[in-house]
C-alpha cells in the first residue's frame, strides 16, 4: 500500500511526509523541486504534474494528496497559475483514475471566496478575483468530477488560510523577520482578520476528514478564533521579540514605499505594493464545517506559535 503526494517537496508536503513516515506508511513524492530533506522510505521523483504518463508506483496506491500548484501572489504572471493548477488537476485526477486510487486529499484556497471583510463559512458561494483563487476553485471542480465517476470514492477538499511553520517562506515568516529587526509598521489599520492555522494542525484536520463516514468533504483549515493583524503582532512580540517596537503609517504612505522599493529591487526581500494591500484586507474565513463536525485544532495561535520557536531554536526560518 503506498501514498503518493504530489507536491511533496512543499512546505506542507514536508510536514506531511515526515507524519506518514514516522506512522510507518509507505510514501511516494513527486515533485519539480528536490525534497527539502531525504526521509527513509520515501522515494522522491522529480517530476512535473501537467504530465504524468510515465510516472508510475509499484503496488496499489490508497490514497493522493495533491498538494501541487502555483500559489506565490504576487510573483508569477497569471496565465501560470492556470497552467499549472488546472492542467495539474486533469492530469492528477486522470492518473487516480487509471491507477484506480480511491481516496484523494486536495489543497484548495481560501481564494475562491475572493476578499472582502464579510465572515466567509462554507456556505458562501465562492467569488474568487485572483488568477490564483479563479484556478484552484476550478481544480476543485475538476477534482468533484472524478469523485463522481465512479462510485465508492473519498474526496476531501481543504480550504487552508495562511499556513505558517518551519519552512514557510511565506507571510508569517516575513513578520518575524521584520520583528527580529526590531519593528513592524502597521500600514493604517491594526484590525484586519488574517485567518491562520500551524501547519501541524492544518494536516490534523486531514486525518479528521479522512475519518467522517462522509464520502466527500469541503472545508476551510483555519482557527475559529480568527485573530487580528494586532493580535497577531502582539503573541509574535509578547512571546518572542520583546525589544520589537511597532509603528502606524497610513496606508498610502506604506504602499507608496513599497512601490519605490520594488523598482530598487525590495520586491527579492519581500518588499511588495500588493503585500502591503494583503495586510489591509481581511481574510475572515471560519471553519464552520470542522467546528460543527465537533473538531478541535490541536493548537491555537499562540501554541503554534511556540511550537514554530522551538522546532526552528528560535530561527523562525
Amino acid at each position: 500500500m503506498v501514498t503518493v503526494v504530489f507536491g511533496g517537496s512543499g512546505f506542507v508536503g514536508t510536514h506531511l511526509i515526515r507524519k506518514l513516515v514516522a506512522a510507518g506508511e509507505s510514501v511516494v513524492s513527486l515533485d519539480l523541486k528536490p525534497q527539502r530533506e531525504t526521509l527513509s522510505g520515501v522515494r522522491y521523483v522529480i517530476g512535473d504534474v501537467r504530465d504524468l504518463k510515465s510516472f508510475t508506483v509499484e503496488g496499489p496506491v490508497t490514497r493522493i494528496y495533491n498538494f501541487a500548484a502555483i500559489h506565490t501572489t504576487p510573483g508569477h504572471p497569471f496565465w501560470e497559475y492556470y497552467d499549472t493548477n488546472i492542467n495539474g488537476a486533469i492530469e492528477v485526477t486522470r492518473w487516480a483514475h487509471e491507477n484506480s486510487v480511491p481516496e484523494i486529499v486536495f489543497t484548495s484556497s481560501i481564494s475562491v471566496y475572493g476578499p472582502s471583510e464579510q465572515t466567509k463559512t462554507e456556505e458562501i458561494t465562492p467569488a474568487p478575483e485572483s488568477a490564483y483563487g479563479y484556478s484552484k476553485l476550478m481544480a476543485e471542480r475538476i477534482h468533484r468530477i472524478w469523485f463522481d465517476v465512479v462510485p465508492g470514492r473519498k474526496l476531501v477538499v481543504v480550504r487552508p488560510a495562511v499556513v505558517f511553520g518551519r519552512g514557510e517562506r511565506g507571510n508569517f515568516t516575513r513578520l518575524a523577520k521584520l520583528l527580529q529587526k526590531g519593528f513592524f509598521i502597521y500600514p493604517g489599520r491594526k484590525d484586519t482578520i488574517k485567518a491562520c492555522v500551524y501547519v501541524e494542525d492544518l494536516i490534523a484536520s486531514f486525518d479528521f476528514a479522512l475519518s467522517l463516514p462522509d464520502a466527500t468533504i469541503t472545508y476551510n483549515a483555519a482557527y475559529p478564533e480568527r485573530y487580528t493583524l494586532e493580535q497577531i503582532i502582539d503573541l509574535f512580540i509578547g512571546q518572542h521579540f520583546p525589544a520589537a517596537k511597532t509603528y502606524m503609517i497610513p496606508r498610502a504612505v506604506v504602499v507608496g514605499i513599497a512601490a519605490t522599493l520594488k523598482h530598487l529591487g525590495g520586491s527579492k526581500i519581500g518588499i511588495h505594493p500588493d503585500r502591503v494591500m494583503k495586510l489591509v484586507r481581511s481574510t475572515d474565513v471560519y471553519p464552520g464545517v470542522l467546528t460543527a463536525r465537533g473538531f478541535t485544532f490541536p493548537h491555537n495561535l499562540k501554541g503554534g506559535l511556540q511550537r514554530w520557536s522551538d522546532e526552528s531554536n528560535k530561527a523562525f526560518d
